[in-house]
């Protein structure tokens, strides 16, 4: 699923925050093989930028996973991080400069058009790349199993990986800042100069570590799945998914085993009753469908009246799912009428109250005239 993203042309006529967000939305998304030579060329000008020599090389890997252990042979061989002049230096300037250009009192609703609108989806992203690689470079000992010296070895160990990531610049995963500055800097005629490399290596790649001979960068991924609410979400393979090899699994936002997945075709009733671990048998539940489960399971009502009927679904080690299970007033073209499955708290005791929450007033308030 390979994602094109038109860089800005110079000297184009500025565009309003939501253009250069949709832009930049684009860019944090996009997928498939990087300009390589558009991205080095953007690379050694955030050197230059920096009053850095340029890098001697520029190495390419298939993923952050991979140019992070590349990171780690770097470090151990003493090469020296220069992120502090190529990033953060320059990003300073440039939100003194955004916050300069909107004024501080606008700043709150200027973010909120533009970098608001991507962070709830690209930093969990980002943060969920950087966790999976840690784990994969560092697994955590084993608390029970785990000698002293092999539980310190560990930590060593994921303090050395933790301190490689913090070199990193996430690239494409930065959009949430560059709509800002973008934005801002179109406001108020400027040109957000500072961060204009970083910008150009953003649009064409993923992550990417600057040290003081080389950089090492990241292509982008080759698929990106994710739900309606922008969760990583796929249920027949990795919901992320680079050239490489390196992929995250999950479902609906949490992450999952590959082998876990697997065997989603297959599940039962038994085999979701006997999963020990709770988020994963939400997912087995929900994959199964909450309807099903219920007549397949036996399951007894628990409250009924006029608006519906209130389920409960005991779990081991979770708490219960409660469900009210609602008939829509309103016929269907067909003629049928559809229901609905509304989960609500576990403490609901009636089917009304349930309905009502879903309103979010108490159930003495819920008097509908018409129920649709």
């Amino acid at each position: 699923m390979e994602t094109t993203i038109p860089d800005r042309p110079a000297g184009a006529v500025t565009a309003g925050p939501a253009e250069v967000t949709a832009r930049w939305r684009a860019a944090a998304a996009a997928t498939g093989p990087a300009d390589r030579s558009a991205a080095e060329h953007a690379v050694r000008a955030a050197y230059r930028a920096a009053g850095l020599p340029e890098p001697t090389a520029v190495r390419w890997f298939g993923s952050p996973f991979a140019a992070a252990e590349a990171a780690l042979q770097l470090r151990a061989a003493g090469a020296v991080s220069v992120r502090e002049a190529v990033r953060t230096g320059p990003w300073e300037q440039a939100r003194r400069r955004a916050v300069e250009e909107v004024g501080a009192a606008g700043w709150a609703a200027h973010w909120a058009l533009t970098g608001g609108e991507l962070g709830p989806v690209t930093t969990p992203l980002a943060d969920r790349i950087r966790t999976a690689v840690l784990d994969r470079l560092a697994p955590e000992a084993d608390r029970e199993e785990a000698s002293d010296d092999a539980a310190a070895a560990a930590r060593a160990r994921r303090t050395t990986v933790r301190l490689a990531l913090l070199d990193a610049v996430r690239g494409q995963h930065d959009a949430p800042w560059f709509a800002a500055f973008e934005a801002a800097s179109d406001a108020a005629g400027g040109s957000a100069e500072a961060v204009a490399p970083l910008a150009g290596v953003a649009r064409e790649a993923g992550w990417w570590w600057p040290y003081q001979d080389v950089a090492l960068v990241s292509e982008r991924p080759v698929a990106l799945h994710r739900d309606e609410a922008g969760r990583l979400d796929r249920a027949d393979g990795p919901a992320l998914e680079y050239a490489d090899g390196f992929a995250l699994h999950a479902w609906r936002g949490m992450p999952v085993p590959a082998e876990f997945l697997a065997g989603l075709a297959d599940v039962t009733v038994e085999r979701i009753r006997t999963e020990e671990n709770a988020e994963l048998r939400r997912v087995l539940l929900e994959h199964y469908g909450y309807e099903r489960y219920l007549a397949d399971s036996g399951a007894e009502p628990i409250h009924r009246d006029e608006t519906g009927v209130l389920w409960r679904i005991t779990l081991p080690d979770d708490e219960p799912v409660v469900m009210v299970e609602v008939v829509n007033s309103t016929a269907e073209p067909d003629g049928t009428f559809r229901t609905y499955w509304l989960r609500v708290p576990p403490s609901t005791r009636t089917a009304r109250a349930g309905v009502a929450w879903t309103f979010g007033i108490p159930e003495s308030e819920y008097h509908p005239q018409r129920e649709t």
